[in-house]
């Protein structure tokens, strides 16, 4: 059954660039913007994380958490940030149980092979861990403007 507005988030711990673990309901009480991308520093992901980072001051005005998961490891997100200089953690779901969880564990076709992977999807979540806003499968620079859109109207 796919997640939609008004679900609770599922609850999860996974592991962020330096190994420390982050629980989602660790940030209850506050908002959080939980984007899913496919792979770590290729063009499209870069572009949506950077425009993640070149908002992330509005972001933070709005009270909200900014958190990207992937399936790629702990040293990938660590070079990754730093190559881009990315203010907010990047979380290792290498056995892609969170992705599943999210609905955004999908199949996908290129160059017509197919393959499993993350489908590029951000949900915005409120305070109490519901599901205020879904955007999946768009482009990565406008998962950003229509992040921050769905949290500032509240």
């Amino acid at each position: 059954m796919p997640l939609k507005v008004g679900d609770m988030a599922p609850d999860f711990t996974l592991r962020d660039e330096n190994e420390k673990e982050v629980r989602l309901s660790d940030f209850r009480g506050q908002k959080v913007v939980l984007y899913f991308y496919p792979k770590d520093d290729t063009p499209g992901c870069t572009r949506e994380a950077c425009a993640f980072r070149d908002q992330f001051a509005g972001f933070r005005d709005l009270e909200a958490v900014v958190l990207g998961v992937s399936r790629d490891s702990a040293e990938s997100h660590r070079r990754f940030k730093e190559k881009y200089q990315l203010p907010f953690p990047l979380l290792s779901d290498p056995d892609h149980q969170v992705a599943e969880a999210y609905g955004v564990w999908k199949e996908k076709t290129m160059f017509g092979k197919k393959s499993f992977g993350i489908e590029r999807t951000t949900f915005v979540i409120d305070e109490a861990g519901r599901i205020q806003a879904i955007f999946r499968n768009i482009k990565p620079e406008e998962h950003v403007e229509k992040a921050y859109a769905a949290l500032a109207k509240g």
